[in-house]
């Protein structure tokens, strides 16, 4: 079973980032999970870059085989001006023209602290939105808040907070049996 954990966040030592850290530390005994990097080197989707009989940039390459590996996809991102961030968008955008997410059981953790006004609704309305129109299955019981604040993680990227990563396991463990 490969999972693969994509971050909404290119920000160096995001929380979202340690909430991957610690779903792939958590991961369930058989499951491999893959870290996908490549959102911020990837071009900005334009339909004419992905036409038929014209090769996509090696870096779009390199996610849609990342995503095509997968199983499943466990996502974990921030807002950004009430929605999502136009570099999680873009790697969504770009596994349209290859239906890579079609019908791939999908969901994510919302890590949004609790100062957040909205705790991320909007991004993970939009979230949900966007993986309709890619064909996703989003795996609704694997879905879930954890708000997760900068002073619960540790020097090693991972959330520290033991409910936390209780609640990171579940969901890690939810998804990995929907997606078998």
């Amino acid at each position: 079973m490969n999972l693969l954990l994509l971050s909404g966040s290119l920000r160096a030592g995001s929380t979202n980032q340690a909430v991957l850290n610690t779903a792939a530390e958590l991961a369930p005994p058989g499951v491999e999970t893959v870290l996908y990097e490549g959102a911020g080197d990837l071009p900005l989707f334009n339909p004419d870059d992905d036409a038929e009989g014209v090769e996509v940039p090696e870096a779009v390459a390199e996610m849609r085989r990342a995503v095509g590996a997968a199983d499943a996809i466990l996502i974990c991102t921030p807002e950004y001006a009430g929605a999502l961030p136009a570099s999680l968008k873009n790697v969504l955008e770009w596994t349209v023209g290859d239906a890579g997410t079609y019908r791939k059981p999908i969901a994510w953790i919302n890590a949004a602290g609790e100062a957040s006004p909205t705790g991320a609704a909007d991004a993970h309305d939009s979230l949900r939105k966007v993986l309709g129109y890619v064909g996703a299955t989003i795996v609704e019981e694997a879905c879930t808040r954890i708000p997760v604040g900068r002073s619960a993680v540790g020097t090693s990227g991972t959330v520290t907070n033991q409910d936390a990563r209780r609640k990171i396991a579940r969901a890690v463990e939810t998804l990995t049996r929907a997606a078998q």
